[in-house]
């Protein structure tokens, strides 16, 4: 069932041109230095594509909630997708939407330096300025009232929430907001949906940060349950108002 994208509200940049791209359950927000729509469509059917492709012939990469290692001749989408899933401890297509936005975005970075691209709470960041990214967490206070800057220098990177109050996304935990940083999205949404298992009350955050430390590759991780949070890693936050 589709959840309406209300947050995407929230942007305020006035330096780049937004764009949608929506096929199938793929809704990608796009915002770049110029309308590079076609091209990104484009990309979205290739990589589409290549993962029906592989799941028609492996069913149970589509369906598995525990890790799987790719075929040797897999696509590289796949392999990403399959090595996140071994880090984080989910089955693969928990990264789904990051791999696709990661994609995606490498392919277009050459074409615009300044990129964002969101897809369902995923996304895929290169900026050459510090951009402050807006934590959404549904029901709870905090939501909308923290972001998270991100210094240009640091892009490109992913930034992925996970939420078991918000969506349609499988998750065991009851978390508002699970938010990761990594240099790949692909992992931070695989991460994301690991750590948000684990938290079901305001007592698991502690546990669920020493957890996220755990998965190499990790650079930073917000985990909000109704008016709590937990924080680790190397982050610089703000408060905003949406």
């Amino acid at each position: 069932m589709y959840e309406p994208r209300t947050y995407r509200r929230w942007v305020k940049d006035k330096d780049l041109v937004p764009f949608n791209i929506v096929v199938k359950e793929t809704d990608l927000h796009i915002r770049a230095s110029s309308n590079l729509r076609r091209k990104a469509y484009k990309l979205v059917i290739k990589y589409r594509e290549i993962l029906e492709k592989y799941i028609a012939q492996n069913p149970v990469f589509l369906t598995s909630l525990k890790p799987l290692p790719a075929n040797t001749n897999a696509p590289n989408i796949i392999k990403e997708m399959a090595e996140a899933s071994q880090k984080a401890g989910v089955g693969p297509m928990a990264s789904v939407a990051g791999a696709i936005a990661q994609f995606v975005g490498n392919e277009l970075l050459p074409l615009s330096r300044e990129l964002i691209i969101e897809n369902g709470g995923d996304i895929f960041l290169s900026s050459s300025k510090n951009r402050v990214i807006a934590i959404y967490a549904g029901q709870s206070p905090l939501s909308g009232e923290i972001g998270l800057e991100i210094n240009g220098k640091d892009t490109p990177l992913g930034i992925s929430t996970s939420s078991g109050t918000v969506g349609h996304s499988l998750s065991y935990g009851t978390a508002d907001a699970v938010t990761v940083i990594s240099k790949s999205a692909i992992l931070a949404d695989a991460a994301a949906t690991a750590i948000g298992n684990r938290v079901t009350r305001i007592a698991d955050i502690p546990d669920s940060i020493e957890f996220a430390k755990s998965i190499d590759g990790l650079t930073g991780v917000i985990i909000i349950k109704e008016d709590q949070i937990g924080l680790w890693g190397d982050l610089e936050i703000r408060q905003i108002s949406t």
